[in-house]
């Protein structure tokens, strides 16, 4: 259904990838993965038309219908929810509006109102022949959580999160032959996730994604493009398939090169020892011969680099962590939590999960004192030494110092190699390390906050969404070092592989203030509770 064709992308002297060849077939999904800065979003772009290449084409399939998940999620602020999601397909959206219109407005005595109503009829049936486009739409939105009541709604008046809910309807309810999704679970919840999820498994065209969840990816593709050593090759499988046959494919590369290098090395001395011996050499000049046929590749460096997250608490922590009592918040008399209550023991490790907006970021924030509670108390253990990675570390790393002296604010005695190694170990190299931390990316202050907890040697931490902006290799590394972790932790995540890591507890907010405390792992969690 798709073709690319010698595709090369480059941007001054640099190249992201040269000469890409692949056929992307119907009724095959596709995982795009590969390093962050790798070129993952600019090859999808080029498929999809939003960008151009530098040399070579794209062939798609004529007449095939393709879709693209929006980014912007403030794009369709003035639509009704209803009308953003019928915008997914263009013409009918055009048809049905300009009907509606004719219909209040029109002349039914001028026969060329009759006229453009027929065409725009038959408009209607090609785009959706069996007349139920709006029973679709409301389907697709009811079952992304928003009910009926407010399918009429203006979009400027639901959140961020909502408002991508409704680019998602807008890109599935057409059913594109070719679809292309750029993280489209960002910013959902587990139980939207798993409805994209089926959603997509059901999906008869092409589809591309990009994605950070590996659980999503390993649940939805059936094959995984890796863009790495400046190409983009293709794998059969999901992400753990891809995981093993590249491993397996560095380490015969590798196992190759060791012995040509050693045959090499055994010829080259032979022709050393025997050239001037008369009666070797004919000898001599036959392995001069194969030497000269021996061609040693050098292994092209990868573009992932895989980060060392280490938490070592300074201090070890002691039996009482964290006790909450009868905890109420909310706004305008709405409660966001109600009568909560909750006690940490120093093993528990907690993941707090839940639907958007049910209340897992005002709750951190509660505990960490950033917001007050119309009642109850937090009160904190003696021996506790809290590290506080809040959801959007904008506000927080900013400023003109450098990596290093942003850091060493925050432990005045740690030594200037000991803060250069946190520094190094979440991958920013030396000279990186002098970049003014106001002008360093979304994804390097996450990697920046991830190196201030490694220096403060917490014995709790209380993490909101910390795998937001990772690629997969990191979100694997902070699974791991979680899961290492001598101290307690509370930590709000999406990421089901990050969750299954390092939890041994699972507290859901539910809607109507239920609360659910499992003692366990998330699979457990989800056989107890039949989901």
């Amino acid at each position: 259904m798709l073709q690319a064709i010698n595709i090369t992308m480059q941007y001054g002297q640099r190249k992201l990838f040269d000469k890409v060849n692949l056929r992307l077939d119907k009724g095959k999904r596709y995982g795009l993965i590969g390093a962050n800065g790798a070129g993952k979003s600019t090859f999808l772009k080029i498929l999809s038309g939003e960008i151009e290449q530098t040399e070579g084409e794209i062939w798609i399939e004529p007449g095939a219908k393709v879709g693209v998940l929006g980014q912007n999620q403030f794009a369709f602020e003035d639509f009704t929810l209803f009308d953003a999601v019928l915008w997914g397909n263009k013409r009918l959206f055009e048809a049905v509006k300009e009907k509606e219109k004719l219909y209040a407005e029109g002349d039914f005595s001028d026969d060329k109102v009759n006229e453009r109503l027929g065409e725009l009829e038959m408009i209607c049936a090609e785009e959706d022949p069996t007349y139920e486009y709006d029973v679709n739409i409301e389907k697709i939105l009811e079952e992304l959580g928003f009910d009926s009541s407010i399918h009429q709604s203006k979009m400027s008046e639901i959140t961020s999160s909502e408002k991508f809910k409704i680019l998602l309807a807008q890109v599935l309810f057409p059913k594109p032959e070719i679809l292309f999704l750029d993280e489209p679970t960002n910013n959902l919840d587990i139980k939207t996730i798993g409805w994209l999820e089926e959603k997509l498994k059901r999906h008869e065209g092409t589809m591309v994604v990009i994605s950070h969840d590996r659980h999503f990816l390993n649940s939805v593709v059936t094959h995984i493009l890796d863009v790495d050593f400046g190409t983009i090759r293709e794998f059969t499988g999901n992400y753990d398939d891809w995981y093993i046959a590249a491993n397996l494919i560095q380490k015969q590369m590798e196992m190759e090169r060791e012995k040509k290098l050693s045959e090499k090395a055994q010829l080259e001395n032979f022709i050393r020892r025997f050239s001037a011996n008369a009666s070797k050499a004919k000898q001599a000049t036959s392995r001069q011969k194969q030497l000269d046929k021996i061609q040693i590749e050098d292994i092209k460096p990868s573009s992932r680099r895989d980060p060392s997250i280490v938490f070592k608490p300074k201090r070890e922590i002691g039996n009482d962590c964290l006790m909450v009592e009868h905890v109420t918040f909310g706004y305008d008399d709405t409660p966001i939590l109600k009568e909560f209550s909750l006690s940490v023991l120093k093993t528990d490790k907690i993941a707090l999960i839940g639907q958007n907006g049910i209340g897992k970021t005002t709750l951190l924030k509660i505990l960490m004192g950033e917001l007050t509670p119309q009642s109850g108390s937090v009160k904190w253990g003696a021996t506790v030494q809290t590290g506080y990675f809040p959801q959007d570390t904008t506000d927080v790393v900013q400023g003109e110092e450098t990596l290093y002296e942003w850091l060493r604010a925050f432990d005045k005695k740690a030594e200037l190699g000991e803060i250069r190694n946190c520094l190094g170990r979440m991958l920013f190299s030396g000279q990186e390390q002098e970049k003014p931390v106001g002008a360093i990316s979304g994804g390097e202050k996450h990697r920046v906050m991830l190196s201030k907890l490694m220096l403060e040697g917490p014995n709790f931490l209380v993490l909101d969404e910390p795998n937001n902006h990772l690629d997969l290799e990191a979100i694997i590394a902070l699974g791991e070092a979680l899961y290492e972790y001598t101290g307690a932790v509370i930590c709000v995540t999406h990421d089901r592989e990050l969750i299954d890591a390092f939890a041994n507890r699972i507290i859901e907010l539910k809607p109507n203030n239920e609360i659910i405390d499992f003692r366990g792992s998330y699979e457990e969690y989800l056989e107890a509770h039949g989901e």
